[in-house]
């Protein structure tokens, strides 16, 4: 058992000498069974300018997965763009790389979150001029408020990865096979700004509600979306590499197509290039039964929920910080 152990904790600090140098300190986690299967829900109307989505997703608390909702969140500077944390397969385990605010979108395992986040980038807007524009062909917004606006359904085309499965988590058996593209590398070496005080609060809230865990929703989350915006956090900007947004990312093979009529999330099954898992820039779920959970390391309203299969007890992660 202490040898198990031992090489569980050599792993991990394997994994930690892989992060590059441009992400900041955090705590990574780390879990032997898939996180459940993303949950489709339709996303809240944008109420007010210059707010950001940020997709609904499964993290790992004591009792196993629990479902964070999706969120308007104000960017917490001019230029802000959000990318998603991701669950990524890595030496047997499945490890959860944080989201992060940066210049350009970067890579987030090429999981298909909906509502803009494809797989590669993100079409679901831009920013113009002090102003962020967004694009209705695949997201939501009170256009009676909201007057920066625009329709570009290729875009999303060219940068939506399949998956019909609704797959949670990149690489691995039965999981999105995506490289990062040059954009998403570049990307990489951006400054980063981690999540703000209220997405973490946001976390640890949904962290406390016994109903957000698929051990008791079956995978089926009740609250899949947060009805009102988050408040505002101002950060300093962060400087950017010389490099083209990563909405300009290459196409994504057999892309489909988002409908501006009622815009949910959806993840489809992926046809990529082999797995490749970034390690995390940050301090970002198929349901399998796997053995229990090792620390190191760490989608939107009204489900129209896919069949998912009950996640089981999971013992509580233990957390390591770098």
């Amino acid at each position: 058992m202490r040898l198990f152990r031992s090489a569980r904790w050599l792993m991990l600090a394997l994994l930690v000498c892989l992060i590059p140098a441009t992400s900041f300190a955090g705590v990574f986690i780390s879990v032997g069974f898939a996180p459940p299967v993303l949950p489709v829900y339709v996303q809240p109307i944008c109420p007010a300018p210059n707010l950001m989505w940020t997709p609904g997703y499964w993290a790992y608390g004591e009792d196993g997965y629990y479902w964070v909702p999706g969120a308007w969140v104000p960017a917490p500077y001019e230029g802000a763009l959000w990318t998603p944390g991701y669950w990524g397969w890595s030496g047997g385990l499945f490890v959860f790389h944080e989201g992060y605010w940066g210049r350009h979108i970067g890579y987030y395992g090429g999981v298909n979150y909906g509502f803009g986040y494809g797989g590669i980038g993100f079409a679901g807007g831009e920013w113009r001029g002090g102003v962020f524009a967004y694009n209705t062909a695949v997201v939501h917004v009170n256009e009676t408020i909201i007057h920066t606006t625009y329709v570009d359904r290729t875009i999303v085309e060219r940068n939506t990865v399949v998956n019909n499965n609704h797959v949670a988590y990149s690489g691995g058996p039965g999981g999105v096979q995506h490289q990062p593209t040059a954009e998403e590398r570049v990307a990489e070496h951006d400054q980063h700004v981690a999540k703000t005080s209220f997405q973490q609060q946001h976390e640890a809230t949904a962290r406390t509600d016994k109903t957000a865990y698929a051990k008791n929703n079956g995978g089926h989350p009740a609250h899949l979306a947060a009805e009102k915006p988050l408040t505002e956090e101002r950060h300093a900007p962060a400087a950017a590499s010389h490099a083209a947004p990563a909405s300009h990312a290459a196409p994504a093979s057999h892309a489909a197509p988002v409908s501006h009529a009622a815009i949910q999330s959806r993840p489809e099954t992926q046809s990529r290039p082999a797995t490749q898992s970034r390690p995390a820039s940050q301090s970002r779920p198929a349901t399998e039964s796997r053995p229990a959970a090792q620390p190191h390391a760490a989608a939107q309203p009204h489900a129209a929920a896919q069949p998912h299969a009950a996640a089981q007890s999971r013992p509580a992660p233990k957390a390591e910080h770098k």
